[in-house]
């Protein structure tokens, strides 16, 4: 597919995905490819944070509890560079008592959390809605 304004061809949003559960990381990045979506993974935080240099995502997932830097910390290391600092976050975490610490997410730049376990289509629209498009253009 093309855009029709400028004649090039038009890709599809890619999401950084972190999560430190091989069987949980692939099920994300299966889905959301299978919905239209790039993925590229990471499974801990510092790799995340290089990941998201080097792609430069225009989305990305994101577990709260990974090891080495945890999710809160490569959040705000994120929006700590200008080159990712406007990447749209979406996080995932089994700890609903991070729910009653809103600040805490705002101070790290998430813009909308879910609770696990969470079905995949449901982050598929989360991530959708954050990136402002009912549905992913896909490339034919």
């Amino acid at each position: 597919m093309h855009n029709e304004a400028t004649g090039t061809p038009t890709l599809n949003p890619l999401v950084l995905i972190v999560e430190d559960d091989p069987a949980t990381r692939m099920l994300y990045c299966d889905y959301l490819q299978h919905d239209g979506f790039r993925t590229v993974d990471a499974h801990n935080g510092h790799q995340a944070l290089e990941k998201a240099r080097d792609f430069c995502p225009n989305a990305v997932l994101t577990d709260l509890s990974v090891p080495g830097m945890d999710g809160f910390e490569f959040c705000r290391a994120l929006r700590q560079s200008a080159a990712t600092r406007a990447i749209p976050i979406l996080a995932i975490t089994g700890h609903s008592e991070y729910l009653e610490q809103p600040d805490r997410f705002a101070q790290a730049g998430i813009a909308h959390v879910l609770i696990k376990p969470c079905p995949p289509d449901v982050i598929a629209y989360e991530l959708r809605r954050l990136l402002g498009s009912a549905r992913p253009t896909l490339i034919s």
